[in-house]
């Protein structure tokens, strides 16, 4: 089998994905309508881990503003015009296809970061996955009351994670 590698995702790959975040993230669960409206707003962004004729990942990213995260299984409607980082929403993969794809990932979108002019990357870190994102250069960010707020939907050990891009 050939080595995993990121492609762009497609509208056909929808029903992997959503089976990979049921499995990864039984807590956090997501409709595909919501997964989808992702791709269509902003299909740079998202992508997925393909090995061979299967996929063992995927990575949504889309441009947003630092510290008012998306609701979690809530639709975007549009981008926002002053969008100030790209959004990591979610990196998901499989146990098996693990060991450095996440920094494959990480990299694709610093690039598009960039190339957008937009200098900072943010997420949110769930499942006690803080030390991964801290590894890849993120660092963890005091939340106000608000941000607080909407950590809480996404489990107990959310954590939001900005990391800041040279341009």
């Amino acid at each position: 089998m050939s080595k995993p590698h990121w492609r762009r995702a497609h509208a056909e790959d929808i029903e992997a994905i959503s089976a990979i975040a049921a499995q990864i993230h039984p807590d956090l669960p997501e409709r595909p309508e919501v997964l989808s409206e992702k791709m269509r707003l902003y299909p740079d962004g998202c992508r997925v881990l393909a090995a061979g004729n299967e996929i063992a990942g995927y990575g949504l990213a889309h441009p947003w503003i630092q510290q008012h995260i998306p609701p979690l299984d809530g639709f975007l409607d549009r981008l926002p015009d002053a969008a100030d980082c790209l959004y990591l929403h979610d990196v998901a993969v499989l146990p098996d296809f693990r060991g450095g794809v996440a920094r494959d990932y990480v990299a694709t979108i610093e690039e598009l970061a960039r190339s957008s002019g937009i200098t900072t990357l943010a997420l949110v870190s769930v499942y006690a996955t803080r030390p991964l994102w801290e590894r890849l250069g993120f660092h963890p960010v005091a939340p106000d009351a608000a941000l607080r707020d909407k950590l809480s939907s996404y489990g107990a050990s959310a954590t939001y994670m900005l990391r800041g891009l040279a341009l």
